[in-house]
């Protein structure tokens, strides 16, 4: 058994993360968490579209039997590893950065913090 989990920003596209998720469950037989990381003093919520992606993405893990935990934190990265080691996840499930760049200073850094145990999947 695998325990999955996929991380989300506020935009609805992020469903087909969680998609991903579930053909992985049918594989791996574990559990699928969904998060979604935000910065502290970020008042994400008072957007309405934000607010409204993040219920559409609530709504999407709700039907595959997963809980969305929305946290805050200053370091991502670091939030995203401990929830990882917490909740004993094999895999983590990321959308592809629209920003190459950007894209592998994140998964460098989450890698390096999560060393060979914890597999990370880039869904395009």
């Amino acid at each position: 058994m695998k325990n999955i989990l996929v991380c989300v920003t506020q935009q609805k596209t992020c469903e087909r993360l969680i998609i991903k998720a579930v053909a992985l469950r049918n594989e791996y037989k574990g559990n699928i968490y969904v998060i979604h990381v935000a910065k502290d003093g970020l008042h994400f919520l008072d957007n309405p579209k934000e607010g409204e992606a993040l219920q559409y993405l609530f709504e999407i893990a709700k039907s595959i039997g997963a809980d969305l935990s929305v946290l805050k934190s200053n370091n991502v990265i670091k939030c995203i590893a401990d929830f990882a080691h917490e909740k004993e996840i094999n895999c983590i499930v990321l959308g592809e950065s629209p920003h190459d760049q950007a894209d592998n200073v994140f998964y460098e850094k989450l890698k390096g913090m999560l060393g060979d145990d914890i597999n990370i999947m880039i869904v395009p």
